[in-house]
């Protein structure tokens, strides 16, 4: 019974991701948490001068909360039955993964762009990148769309996977708040240099080895997706370390490599230009359809992690219990 009330909720949760991800119009624990570092940032600002303390006082404070709650609201919801404990953390971890959406997202910009439609693929491709996308053609806005799929099926789906599988629900929660807090504090500019400085370096540390577990699981697959595995793993080896980032170009470099464009590049932040490398060789013209190939390497990738994160939950509820 242990290791069914370990393997059911990852397993459910994955599948209700896929088969209805994130409706746009239910509540979301994450825009919870967003809502949450929004309000503590304008409350601690006015009561803290030093700003990096202040960010370390904020970065600590969601954490704190954004993990005890899920975990002592499942610790009641086992308590009461445990079939009511896996439903209610199956929902969560659905809640936690992005894999649909991304794909949802990311599809819309291709589809568009099969279209004709550039400047409905810019409007697409601007919901789920942060850079200036008025100044991008049409191969740079696929570009930016694979980019973001390649990324993102770290941050967005293994790197939850790996953190649910270590400590429930709750941890994956606990590591969607750095990323989160990241994603609206991690900004190296004038306003949050030292502000987000905590929960940037903080989010850096917990994506260290998901990103790097993703970008080998990305590899793995790329033969069963009729992939290029040697030119991902050349190009992974080669530009790994390419991006400000410890982390971003593990996935962009092995996703680069399996479909043999060259990404990244130059690209402009808040009207200002910023000089980044390439990613990977020009062997032929980015296409639209790469949009749908990079896709199927995160859920391929992604499909790997789940079976990796059933037997490491199962393994971890087998010594905590025994």
């Amino acid at each position: 019974m242990k290791y069914l009330i370990a393997a059911l909720p990852l397993l459910i949760g994955f599948l209700l991701d896929l088969l209805i991800g994130d409706p746009y119009d239910f509540p979301h624990p994450i825009r919870w948490i967003g809502r949450m570092i929004s309000a503590l940032e304008r409350i601690i600002r006015k009561k803290c001068r030093n700003l990096r303390s202040g960010g370390i006082r904020l970065t600590l404070i969601v954490l704190l909360v954004s993990s005890v709650i899920p975990f002592c609201f499942l610790c009641f919801c086992y308590w009461l039955h445990p079939i009511f404990g896996i439903i209610s953390e199956s929902v969560l971890i659905c809640y936690l993964l992005a894999a649909r959406n991304l794909c949802d997202e990311s599809m819309k910009v291709c589809r568009a762009m099969e279209e004709g439609d550039t400047e409905g693929a810019r409007a697409a491709v601007s919901m789920i990148v942060g850079r200036d996308t008025k100044v991008l053609d049409g191969n740079g806005i696929i570009r930016a769309a694979v980019e973001t799929v390649a990324e993102n099926a770290s941050d967005g789906v293994i790197a939850p996977l790996f953190y649910i599988a270590i400590g429930g629900a709750s941890g994956g929660f606990f590591y969607k708040a750095a990323n989160t807090m990241d994603s609206m504090i991690g900004y190296k500019n004038e306003t949050y240099a030292e502000f987000g400085r905590f929960a940037a370096k903080l989010d850096d540390v917990l994506n260290y080895i998901p990103s790097r577990l993703s970008a080998l699981l990305m590899i793995v697959v790329c033969p069963f997706l009729h992939l290029d595995m040697q030119g991902a793993f050349r190009i992974w080896k080669r530009d790994r370390r390419k991006h400000a980032s410890p982390n971003s170009a593990q996935t962009e470099s092995v996703c680069a490599g399996a479909l043999n464009v060259r990404l990244a590049g130059d690209a402009w932040y808040f009207g200002m230009l910023h000089k980044k490398p390439y990613i990977g060789d020009p062997v032929r013209e980015i296409e639209s359809e790469d949009i749908r190939r990079a896709n199927r390497l995160m859920y391929g990738a992604s499909a790997v992690m789940l079976f990796i994160s059933i037997v490491l939950r199962c393994l971890i509820i087998g010594v905590l219990q025994s």
